[in-house]
């Protein structure tokens, strides 16, 4: 009777939003990622993205991050860490907090997000001059 009634979806809404913190965080996490999904916390890497599961979705839907809250909007899936793009993958089944023979050596370097597009993007000082150059209107017409 109830699933008849539709009461069976309105506690699905209520463990949802329960499990996201309340209704003021639903709202925030469906304002920043589009939608709510309820899902067990696998692991949180050191730049604070927690990433979720749940065999309840499709594969291919089931592991995701919710990106940390300092990166606000301007979130993209190169902030996502080596070791967990794998788990995100489906490269590995094991998530990266509990594997253990991951190599560690000391000539890897720290990850770093893809800075392309913004004020920190690499720009190469080039010393030689443009093979093409901009029409100037004010040079033309100073010739006649």
């Amino acid at each position: 009777m109830a699933r008849f009634l539709g009461l069976d979806r309105l506690a699905k809404i209520y463990d949802i939003i329960r499990q996201a913190g309340g209704i003021r965080a639903a709202y925030m996490k469906l304002y920043r990622f589009d939608e709510l999904k309820p899902g067990t916390l696998v692991g949180t890497d050191k730049y604070g993205n927690r990433y979720y599961e749940n065999p309840y979705y499709f594969y291919g839907r089931n592991r995701w991050v919710e990106y940390a809250d300092h990166f606000n909007m301007d979130y993209d899936g190169s902030q996502i860490p080596a070791e967990w793009f794998g788990w995100m993958h489906y490269k590995t089944d094991i998530p990266p907090t509990l594997d253990g023979s991951r190599p560690k050596y000391k000539w890897m370097i720290d990850h770093s997000e893809n800075l392309s597009g913004t004020k920190a993007q690499y720009m190469p000082y080039t010393t030689t001059p443009p093979k093409i150059e901009a029409w100037d209107p004010k040079k033309s017409s100073s010739k006649e």
